[in-house]
């Protein structure tokens, strides 16, 4: 049994005190004994303790099924012998990697000749401006942009469930956006003109901003190792720093100077009953559910919110006594809440007056995120030699705005 079920069925068995505790004294109609108290919440602990390892484990799982596979340096990569002749793509990447450890002074001129060009295949063009590598940045090879993609998505919630789409250019995109749930067709009788009913069609725009990473640094001693995986290392630091930022600007982010977050102008679905600052009942968890048309209404329908906003959610029951949160117990299944999938997000706000805290909807058809083709990695040779280190950046051009407000609600808050 893999650590990861272990921890699953750890937490149902912990989840299943809680309840067993909760209908017990609901039955007997008393109150907790010091004993049943100190279980309950020892076993509420265990939950919350548990729920934060399955998060790494699966994150830790999504990470490891990740082709880490590259060799590092100048060797010959395994199952292509010496005299074969490698594409346009393997010359990049092996070219890449040996400018990472070396900079510039280290190539060869036919790996010179591979990063000043790019490649051309019958896939993929790399095209970069006749400054880039004088600047000390190329383009990162697909193997590498394919790990700094995916540890993104493990620090961006938004990344994982909204609608994500690539250009080659980051010329400014125009988004056609349209609610057309309100209009019906009609019966027609014979003989009779068919009377007309125009898409109302809106518009928003997608320009790029360019995102970095900040500097990283690495020793000469490490660069110089070959056991130390550099691409999978860098890819690792670099998607982490920018996957944070752009999970805050998808999800708060103003739309001025930076995306448009989905939280951030989300129609109100349902007010919070007076009294419900930092709580919510049952009852408008479900008002928040129907508020979102039928037609978004489907299987990619979800809840999200910050984890301090699960927590009071947690431990609502419905009519019968039942939780409202089902925590999963078989792998790869998230847990659900009243029947739908739940989706943490950190930056969301939590729960306080008047806070859009909780969105319920169907995320990919609600919002987009566009991202130009040709992440750029810098190489700071002389900046930081008087340490031994070398600083490497990553850049990368983003951006992402709501495309369907009818398809997510939000729950927000009472005021008072």
């Amino acid at each position: 049994m893999s650590r990861l079920q272990t921890l699953l069925e750890q937490r149902a068995n912990a989840w299943a005190t809680v309840q067993d505790i909760r209908e017990r004294l609901s039955r007997e109609n008393r109150d907790a004994s010091e004993d049943e108290d100190t279980a309950f919440r020892n076993a509420l602990d265990d939950v919350e303790k548990l729920s934060a390892k399955i998060a790494d484990e699966e994150r830790a799982a999504r990470l490891e099924s990740i082709d880490y596979s590259q060799t590092p340096g100048r060797s010959v990569p395994e199952g292509r012998g010496e005299g074969d002749q490698p594409n346009g793509e393997s010359r990049y990447g092996d070219a890449f990697q040996v400018w990472m450890r070396g900079g510039s002074e280290g190539l060869t001129a036919e790996e010179r000749t591979a990063l000043h060009g790019g490649f051309v295949d019958t896939k993929e063009l790399r095209a970069q401006g006749v400054a880039t590598g004088a600047a000390g940045g190329y383009l990162v090879p697909q193997g590498f942009r394919n790990t700094l993609i995916e540890t993104m998505k493990f620090y961006s919630s938004m990344r994982a469930v909204s609608e994500v789409i690539n250009t080659d250019s980051g010329q400014t995109l125009p988004w056609p956006t349209n609610d057309d749930t309100a209009n019906v067709g009609a019966i027609l009788a014979e003989n009779t003109q068919m009377t007309q009913q125009d898409l109302t069609l809106g518009q928003a725009q997608l320009g790029a901003y360019m995102y970095t990473s900040k500097i990283v640094l690495v020793s000469f001693q490490l660069l110089q190792d070959s056991v130390f995986n550099l691409d999978s290392f860098l890819a690792r630091k670099l998607g982490e720093r920018i996957g944070r930022i752009q999970n805050t600007h998808f999800t708060t982010g103003t739309g001025s100077s930076q995306p448009l977050g989905i939280q951030t102008n989300a129609t109100v679905g349902k007010q919070g009953t007076t009294g419900q600052t930092t709580t919510v009942i049952y009852d408008d968890l479900i008002d928040l559910i129907h508020s979102v048309n039928r037609a978004y209404r489907n299987t990619d329908s979800r809840w999200m919110m910050a984890d301090s906003s699960l927590k009071p959610i947690r431990k609502l029951k419905d009519s019968q006594n039942r939780p409202l949160w089902e925590p999963s117990v078989q792998v790869g299944v998230p847990d659900s809440l009243l029947g739908y999938g739940l989706e943490i997000n950190d930056d969301m706000p939590a729960m306080a007056a008047s806070a859009k805290s909780v969105l319920f909807g169907d995320f990919r058809r609600g919002y987009v995120i566009r991202d130009v083709l040709g992440v750029q990695l810098l190489r700071l040779t002389e900046r930081y030699a008087d340490f031994l280190q070398v600083g490497f950046a990553a850049y990368a051009r983003t951006d992402a705005t709501l495309q369907d407000a009818g398809a997510i609600r939000a729950y927000q808050n009472a005021a008072s």
